[in-house]
């Protein structure tokens, strides 16, 4: 190594520990830690990175902040430039390696040139708070991202909208792209792949379009659910899921539902998707929502009451998104206007929110909160039997269903039994008389509401 080399290095090192303290580890794993010092020339660091979405994004965030650093350190350096330098592909690096730092635009190409989709940079294993509803498809995600040789094919990961299966994703290719920067990793949606699919149907370029997909290391379909019903882009997409696991490739697949409760979804397909690892990750519990804002909390570097976490962790259960989305409303408003955050001012700034989400309280939640009350059986409500002791609980139930909820009359008759439209009116009309006239029963169905809304 010659002297001007070992000089060069010693900078570049002190130049990413400095920028590293700045930015901190998680974005240094992501954005720092791949990158290679090519050439120091004319007062010009020239600086590779693997893909065009890191040199754009390098381009955007941090050539700035790298040459000033850097500056410090040289009084000669006055340039920062990235550049694209696959490691895999001497063909392309005689290509990219002369492409300029581009500043990054919306939407950029993403891993896998063309057909992969952004990853979010806040996406990483190290910001992912895990609770016992999301344990096992953390630990799955982590085995996957971590392993030199495929654990299971697929990883399939499941659950509702907001808990976190897109984050896990993300997080598998940043920390398989740290580990080994020479690794095409591939992450797009299920509507992504089946455009590009019918795109490739239009222009007569099935082939490219299947060398594309068949030769990367880490597929990743997120929502596959939406290309149910999709027969031909179902087909395409089993033959590319043959090809990568035959291949001995990784595929993690992400949906709404487990692979066995996809409508639309061809048999052999369904078999193939649970042939590997299925984890589900479940709805939050009140401790998880709570540490998740602790965290945010924490990363925004803003001091939050206690008892302000306590109640959006209590009020806001429908999803992570939602939840973080609520603190970011009450921590912007407490800065843009000055006002301290306080339980008091939460509640002004999130109104909408919060009976949007006192309204999401669920039918079968109802039907448990009014069993219990009356004593009866949960089996009750949706059963034939007609006792005064069981019809009327049913009635209430009915009643706070159609108060409660937004499900329409039909629907709300559905759950109790297939019962039909009309019969739910007339409970909602039988309870409303007999609160006017009694009112111990109508104490009796205000304390329902009461704990059901709270």
């Amino acid at each position: 190594m010659s002297k001007e080399t070992e000089r060069v290095d010693e900078q570049w090192e002190r130049v990413s520990n400095h920028l590293r303290a700045e930015i901190g580890e998680a974005a240094y794993q992501s954005w720092l830690k791949p990158m290679t010092v090519r050439e120091v020339r004319d007062g010009r660091v020239r600086i590779s990175v693997p893909t065009r979405f890191m040199r754009d994004w390098v381009a955007a965030h941090y050539v700035e902040r790298l040459g000033a650093i850097w500056g410090d350190e040289d009084p000669d350096v006055h340039a920062v430039e990235v550049f694209v330098q696959p490691e895999r592909s001497a063909a392309r690096e005689k290509t990219e390696t002369r492409a300029p730092a581009v500043k990054s635009e919306a939407g950029g190409n993403g891993y896998g040139g063309e057909i992969g989709a952004p990853l979010d940079p806040r996406f990483v294993f190290d910001q992912f708070v895990v609770g016992k509803p999301n344990e096992f498809a953390y630990a799955a995600s982590r085995r996957v991202a971590e392993a030199d040789t495929v654990p299971f094919n697929p990883l399939f990961l499941y659950g509702g909208v907001g808990l976190g299966k897109t984050h896990l994703m993300h997080a598998i290719a940043w920390h398989i792209r740290s580990r080994d920067p020479a690794r095409n990793v591939v992450y797009l949606s299920a509507e992504k792949f089946m455009y590009c699919f019918i795109r490739a149907l239009r222009e007569h370029n099935t082939v490219d379009f299947k060398d594309q997909f068949r030769s990367v290391d880490v597929l990743m379909i997120d929502d596959v659910q939406f290309i149910s019903g999709k027969d031909s882009t179902q087909e395409e997409f089993f033959h590319t899921f043959n090809a990568l696991v035959d291949q001995g490739r990784q595929i993690v697949i992400s949906s709404d539902k487990s692979p066995s409760d996809l409508e639309g979804m061809e048999e052999r397909l369904i078999s193939r998707l649970n042939c590997g690892l299925v984890a589900d990750i479940h709805s939050t519990t009140y401790e998880l929502r709570l540490g998740i804002l602790q965290s945010k909390a924490e990363r925004l570097g803003v001091q939050i009451p206690g008892k302000v976490l306590e109640f959006l962790a209590h009020k806001i259960t429908a999803n992570v998104r939602e939840l973080e989305g609520a603190l970011n409303r009450v921590v912007a408003h407490a800065q843009l206007v000055g006002r301290e955050i306080s339980l008091e001012a939460t509640q002004d700034v999130l109104h909408d929110l919060l009976r949007a989400n006192d309204r999401r309280i669920t039918i079968d939640e109802i039907q448990k909160s009014v069993a219990a009350h009356f004593n009866i059986r949960i089996s009750d409500m949706h059963s034939a039997r007609r006792a005064r002791s069981v019809a009327r609980p049913r009635q209430v139930a009915m009643y706070l269903a159609k108060q409660l909820t937004t499900r329409s009359l039909p629907e709300i008759g559905r759950k109790f039994g297939g019962r039909d439209h009309t019969t739910v009116m007339h409970a909602v009309r039988k309870v409303d008389e007999l609160r006017e006239h009694d009112s111990g029963f109508a104490e009796d169905v205000e304390l329902l509401r009461r704990m059901l809304e709270g």
